[in-house]
C-alpha cells in the first residue's frame, strides 16, 4: 500500500522524466552550419543556407557531399558499404554521420543541439 508521500514522490518523478524528455530530446531545431571533419581535424564549417556540392579528400579517396534546402548528406564515397550514403539527410542541430573507412564525418551545428551520446 502506497502512502501519500510515496504518491507525491512518484508523481514528481514522472513529471521530472517528462520534463527532461521534452527539454533534451524534444523539439528539434534546424541547424545552420555543418562541421566537416577529416580524421580528427576540422576540414571546414559550411553554411546550410546555400545549395552546393562539396568534395572532401579522405584516406580512401574523395567523398562528395550535397547541401540543399538547409540539409546535408553524403552522395558518394569510396567506401565499400556506403553506410554514410544510406544515412540520408541531416538537418537538425546535433545530428551526426560519418564515413568511417574514409575518416570523414559531418556534424550539424545549431543554436540548440540535441542531447545524445555524441555530444554528452
Amino acid at each position: 500500500m502506497m502512502t501519500y508521500a510515496d504518491r507525491v514522490v512518484l508523481v514528481l518523478g514522472i513529471a521530472l522524466v517528462a520534463w527532461l524528455y521534452a527539454h533534451y530530446w524534444g523539439a528539434d531545431t534546424p541547424g545552420h552550419y555543418a562541421r566537416i571533419l577529416v580524421g580528427n581535424n576540422e576540414h571546414e564549417i559550411v553554411s546550410l543556407q546555400t545549395d552546393h556540392e562539396i568534395r572532401v579528400a579522405g584516406t580512401l579517396g574523395t567523398s562528395r557531399l550535397e547541401v540543399r534546402e538547409g540539409k546535408i548528406r553524403f552522395i558518394d564515397s569510396p567506401c565499400r558499404g556506403k553506410q554514410c550514403v544510406h544515412s540520408g539527410w541531416l538537418s537538425y542541430g546535433g545530428e551526426f554521420t560519418a564515413c568511417l573507412p574514409n575518416r570523414i564525418s559531418i556534424q550539424i551545428l545549431g543554436r540548440h543541439p540535441r542531447f545524445d551520446a555524441i555530444n554528452f
